[in-house]
């Protein structure tokens, strides 16, 4: 048996790099105002990583006494002592890092072929940065298109965007975006997004890409016919991915019919003709964009909702692609209709498939869950039990959590749903509505019921909010 003492191996080699008196490498770091110099040893560059190795055995490196001389004026300082620490330590701390050295971090990895610390990175990012990320979607998706082994980053920021477009779209980052992402982004049939929004994007977009327009020159009311061409020049290829169909007819009139000069004619006449004689496009064909679940919530956002949609369709993980387009349509607001048992049974009962949502007083956390069968009693009928494996209840931290939710999905089919005239929705007893009182228990019809229900497992509680949508998919 081979005994291993990898600890003591990491921390010799770093007390080399804090004492590098034999060191042979002098390594210029950052630009302008930003440069430092780190004394490095060769041997050990070479072989962690693949990047040195053949760096130093070309014969255009420079050296001076002996020793050998590089620049990397692309790599901040702060980086790259990241990187020489995860070099000869194998460490790496992030936790106290700005999202931008993360980021310079993930791109310095990849151009030094650091596939372990890169992939690390990325994976960090996605599970740790994901507000930052959020905030800065255009600066990461510019970062991160240009690197081939971010594929993952990528998709999770194109994923997200997707989910829940809104702040994207309205942020001020967002007239400068790469045309070839938006033209991704704009292609996709899972982009949450109503039509009309996408068109207004769009324009606002070309606006500020096409010369001649912009901030100088924004009232359409002033433009000529060269400007009119040049922004149907900008937009020729996004064109065709506007579902037109798909946009009211108050809407069309309104803010595409403006714009008729920088539409091709064919796609311009086959809307009209659908407004006006109800024919279906011949051309431009695309299909509606599906997997898309909306909401007007006052307890969570949007993206929420498309994960309580892939948990339905059992995808447990967030910003997943759905199989159906899901239409929530609000059948009771306990601070509307009024916090009482009989009000949401008059709401509710014979709906279909319903989503509930309840927030605590003193909490952020939304709670919840998910009814395939439908509320279906009346006062004529004994108490039963509902059989059904599809049904689930879960947490999110907070209206807008994608990061910490938590799902439980039924235990035992047979005590899925309880129905009683007396009381609301009840999901096995675990999560329930009784008078104007919310019990959470452990009844163990559920599984991972702890961590769903935390902190107020096994209490009551007046509800701040209660919501209840009903469910529909095409």
């Amino acid at each position: 048996m081979v005994s291993k003492f990898h600890s003591s191996l990491s921390e010799s080699l770093s007390l080399m790099l804090n004492d590098s008196d034999d060191h042979n490498v002098i390594i210029q770091v950052g630009e302008n105002q930003n440069i430092k110099e780190f004394r490095a040893h060769s041997n050990i560059l070479r072989a962690r990583s693949p990047y040195f190795k053949g760096a130093f055995s070309t014969g255009w490196i420079s050296k001076k006494d002996n020793m050998i001389e590089f620049k990397k004026p692309n790599i901040s300082p702060t980086v790259f002592e990241m990187i020489l620490k995860y070099i000869y330590a194998g460490e790496v701390d992030l936790t106290k890092q700005p999202g931008e050295n993360i980021l310079g971090l993930l791109v310095a990895s990849d151009e030094l072929l650091l596939e372990e610390l890169l992939n690390h990175v990325q994976g960090y990012l996605i599970e740790k940065q994901s507000t930052w990320i959020e905030k800065n979607f255009v600066l990461v998706l510019h970062t991160v298109f240009k690197l081939s082994n971010c594929k993952k980053l990528q998709d999770h920021c194109l994923e997200s965007i997707c989910a829940d477009p809104q702040p994207f779209i309205t942020s001020k980052d967002f007239p400068s975006l790469d045309k070839d992402i938006l033209y991704g982004l704009l292609k996709r049939d899972d982009l949450n997004i109503e039509e009309s929004v996408a068109w207004d994007s769009l324009i606002k977009w070309g606006i500020e890409q096409t010369p001649g327009l912009g901030n100088r020159n924004n009232d359409r009311t002033k433009w000529n016919n060269e400007n009119y061409e040049a922004l149907k020049k900008t937009l020729n290829k996004f064109t065709p991915l506007i579902r037109f169909t798909a946009i009211s007819s108050a809407d069309f009139f309104d803010k595409v019919r403006p714009y008729k000069a920088v539409i091709p004619h064919h796609i311009y006449e086959e809307a009209m003709e659908f407004y006006m004689k109800n024919t279906s496009p011949k051309t431009t064909t695309l299909p509606p964009r599906s997997g898309n679940a909306r909401i007007e919530s006052k307890l969570i956002k949007p993206k929420l909702t498309n994960i309580i949609a892939g948990w339905i369709e059992r995808k447990n993980g967030k910003n997943r692609s759905l199989n159906k387009k899901y239409k929530f349509d609000l059948l009771y607001r306990s601070s509307q209709d009024g916090n009482y048992v009989n009000t949401f049974r008059n709401k509710c009962n014979n709906q279909g498939p319903c989503l509930v949502l309840v927030k605590h007083q003193q909490s952020a956390k939304i709670y919840g869950g998910y009814n395939p069968l439908g509320f279906t009693h009346d006062e004529q009928w004994d108490d039963q039990w509902l059989y059904t494996s599809e049904s689930f209840i879960f947490s999110f931290e907070n209206s807008e959590d994608i990061q910490n939710m938590k799902i439980g999905r039924v235990n035992n089919s047979s005590y899925a749903i309880y129905e009683y005239y007396n009381t609301g929705f009840n999901f096995g007893s675990v999560l329930y509505m009784s008078g104007q009182l919310i019990y959470f228990n452990n009844s163990g019809y559920y599984k991972n019921v702890n961590n769903v229900l935390s902190p107020y497992l096994n209490i009551n509680f007046v509800p701040e909010e209660i919501e209840v949508f009903k469910i529909t998919t095409s």
